[in-house]
């Protein structure tokens, strides 16, 4: 039977590695938290002592690691020098495009397999194994990829080439993280102006406003009951990482000479919300922000 490693069990990974092992995969489970390998043995993991014992064993190892620093130092000490020769190694974080891009290039250079697979979906979909994987890797080896990373997805989808994943990544939570800044500031008028929210979601929804931060995962709470907004904005996509990932497309669109207004002022309005102190909340949650509702969190 393959071998998984799953490396890094946080609120992504943990559910990551449990639908693996629920799948049928042998999975080596390692995190530097105990109380996150835990909860590997609990979901049926079999838990290592390291990073580099796990990917000395594996066939495939999967990363879901905080930044490109975490991911660089993880590939580069403790898996491509472990790792059995022609294993594949798959990094699911969110990191930058030039890390992702160097740590396949340095698998490759010893003779291992990789791609980046960063996903969408956020914690519900982690744990329920309805995640979007967005993979960077050569044409002949995503059908590889694609079969490994199966049970934890709803789709998985080929970008390109090695760092096309992040690149399909950031530009998508970009245009995520604006277009609920304007259903948030939509909701807020609507309210302002004696238009009952409620009835202006059954308008946008079916007008020219409609998308997918309206209908599927409304900021105000009733009309999506599976909306984190029903939940007092708990669980779904953290403020934090929202954040974090609108700061790496600012720094990637810098790096690139691309203009993108809208991504800067998303970013900066998501950073103030985290910094008064809401960066556990679901992004969703900033409709407080514009109502002027922060009380209510």
């Amino acid at each position: 039977m393959t071998t998984t490693a799953f490396i890094g069990l946080g609120n992504m990974g943990a559910g990551m590695a449990a639908n693996l092992a629920k799948a049928g995969r042998d999975v080596l489970a390692f995190d530097l938290s105990e109380a996150a390998l835990d909860r590997a043995r609990a979901a049926e993991c079999r838990v290592a002592n390291s990073a580099s014992e796990a990917a000395g064993q594996a066939d495939v190892v999967i990363t879901m690691l905080p930044a490109g620093a975490h991911v660089r130092k993880v590939w580069i000490e403790s898996i491509i020098p472990h790792a059995p020769a022609g294993a594949l190694l798959i990094d699911c974080s969110t990191i930058d495009v030039e890390s992702a891009r160097a740590v396949c290039a340095a698998a490759e250079t010893a003779g291992l397999a990789s791609a980046d697979a960063p996903v969408s979906g956020g914690i519900m979909a982690a744990e329920a194994g309805t995640l979007a994987f967005m993979v960077g890797c050569a044409d002949d080896r995503f059908e590889t990829v694609e079969a490994v990373l199966k049970p934890m997805a709803r789709a998985v989808i080929h970008a390109g080439a090695a760092g096309a994943g992040q690149a399909a990544k950031i530009c998508n939570n970009m245009l995520l993280g604006i277009s609920m800044l304007g259903v948030c500031e939509s909701f807020a008028l609507a309210e302002k102006l004696g238009l009952d929210p409620v009835r202006f979601f059954d308008i946008a929804s079916k007008s020219s406003g409609q998308c997918w931060s309206l209908t599927s995962y409304s900021p105000w709470p009733g009309p999506v009951p599976s909306a984190p907004s029903n939940r007092g904005y708990e669980g779904g996509f953290l403020t934090s990482l929202m954040s974090k990932d609108l700061k790496l497309a600012q720094e990637a669109a810098a790096k690139a000479g691309a203009a993108t207004p809208m991504g800067a002022q998303a970013q900066a309005l998501y950073a103030l919300f985290e910094a008064q102190g809401y960066g556990q909340k679901d992004f969703s949650a900033v409709l407080q922000l514009m109502r002027g509702r922060l009380a209510d969190l």
